[in-house]
C-alpha cells in the first residue's frame, strides 16, 4: 500500500493516495483461469469487430448512414473492452495491483465514456429503424450519412463534457480512509465509499449517471418500439410486415445483451445482498460479453452484411485467381 499524500487548496485540504490497491476476485481459487477467459474473450471481440469494420469499409452497398452508426458501434465496443480487460490482464494475471491516483480517474473516466457511448449508440439505432419503418418513403432524406456524423459527433462532445465533470467532482474527495478498491477497476462508486469528506453530490452524480446511461436510452428505445409496433398494425401484408420486424431483430438482441445484465444487476443489488465476487464476475461479464456478441449476431442476423461478406470473399477469389494467372503467364514468357 502506498502513502497517503495531501493537496492544499486555498480554503480545504485534499488527502488523495499515491496510488490505489485494486483487489479483484478475493478468496477464488483458480481466479487466474477467469482472467485468462476474459483474455480469450478480448481476443474474439477485437477479431469479431474489426472484421465487421473492415467489411463495411470495403464493401460499397454498405456505405449508407445505417452503416455508419453499426460501424461507430463496433468501434466503440472495441475501445470499451480495450479500456477494461488489458487492464485486468496486466494487474491480475502480471500483478500489478497498484494503480497511480491519475491513472485510476483516467480509467475511470474512459470505462464510462465508452459505456454511455455504446448506450447512445443502440439509441441512435432505434431511431434509424424508427425513421425506416414509421417514414419509408422520407427515410433516405432524413437519415442521411452528414445527419448520422452530426448526430454521433455530438454524442461524443456530450459524453465527454459530462464524464469530465463526473470525475471533476470526483477529484474533490479525499481518501483518508483506505485506498484498497474491491474491484477489478476503479469504480466511481467504490472510490466515493472511500471518501472522508461531503459526498453527497457525488452520490447525485452516480443517480444521475444511471439516469444518463441506462434508463434514459432505454426508455427513449421503448417509446420508439411503441411507435415501431404501432405502424407494423397498419401494415396490411404479413410478408411486409414480416421483413419490417425480420429488419429490428438483430437490434433489439444487441438491446437485450446490453441492457438486460446491467438492470438485472442492479435490482439484485437493490434487493438482496449480493457477494462481492458474485457483483465482480456480474459487473466484468456484463461489459466484456455484449462487445464480443455484437458483431457475432451483425453478422448472423443481418442479409446485407452477409451477402456484403460473400460478396467480398468472390471478388477476393476472382482476384487471386486473376494474380495466379498473371504469373503463369509471366512464368511462360521467361521461359521462351
Amino acid at each position: 500500500m502506498s502513502s497517503i499524500q495531501s493537496n492544499s487548496s486555498a480554503n480545504e485540504t485534499f488527502v488523495r493516495p499515491a496510488t490505489f490497491f485494486l483487489s479483484g476476485l478475493s478468496n477464488v481459487p483458480h481466479a487466474k483461469y477467469y482472467y485468462l477467459f476474459l483474455s480469450l474473450v478480448y481476443v474474439v471481440t477485437v477479431l469479431g469487430n474489426s472484421f465487421i469494420m473492415c467489411v463495411i469499409y470495403l464493401s460499397r452497398r454498405l456505405h449508407t448512414a445505417k452503416y455508419v452508426v453499426v460501424f461507430h458501434l463496433a468501434f466503440s465496443d472495441l475501445c470499451g473492452s480495450s479500456t477494461v480487460i488489458p487492464k485486468i490482464i496486466d494487474t491480475f494475471l502480471f500483478e500489478h495491483q497498484e494503480i497511480s491516483y491519475e491513472a485510476c480517474l483516467a480509467n475511470t473516466f474512459f470505462i464510462y465514456h465508452f459505456l454511455n457511448i455504446q448506450s447512445l449508440t443502440l439509441l441512435v439505432m432505434a431511431y434509424d429503424r424508427l425513421v425506416a419503418i414509421c417514414f419509408p418513403l422520407r427515410y433516405h432524406a432524413i437519415i442521411t450519412k452528414p445527419t448520422m456524423f452530426l448526430i454521433l459527433g455530438v454524442m461524443w462532445i456530450y459524453s465527454v463534457t459530462y464524464f469530465s465533470i463526473f470525475i471533476g467532482f470526483l477529484n474533490r474527495l479525499s481518501f483518508c480512509r483506505s485506498n484498497v478498491i474491491d474491484s477489478y477497476f476503479c469504480d466511481y462508486s467504490l472510490l466515493n465509499k472511500l471518501a472522508c469528506n461531503d459526498n453527497s453530490i457525488n452520490i447525485l452524480m452516480i443517480k444521475i449517471c444511471f439516469g444518463v446511461m441506462i434508463c434514459t436510452p432505454l426508455m427513449l428505445i421503448f417509446v420508439s418500439y411503441f411507435c415501431i409496433s404501432l405502424a407494423l398494425f397498419k401494415i396490411a401484408h404479413g410478408a411486409e410486415r414480416a421483413k419490417a420486424i425480420k429488419t429490428c431483430t438483430s437490434h433489439l438482441m444487441l438491446v437485450a445483451i446490453s441492457y438486460i445484465p446491467y438492470l438485472s444487476s442492479h435490482i439484485a443489488f437493490l434487493t438482496s445482498p449480493i457477494h462481492p465476487n458474485t457483483r465482480l464476475i456480474n459487473h466484468s461479464l456484463t461489459q466484456t460479453i455484449s462487445p464480443m456478441l455484437n458483431p457475432i449476431i451483425y453478422t448472423l442476423k443481418t442479409e446485407e452484411v452477409v451477402q456484403s461478406i460473400k460478396d467480398l470473399y468472390k471478388s477476393s477469389k476472382v482476384s487471386s485467381a486473376v494474380q495466379m494467372k498473371c504469373r503463369r503467364n509471366s512464368n511462360l514468357k521467361l521461359q521462351v
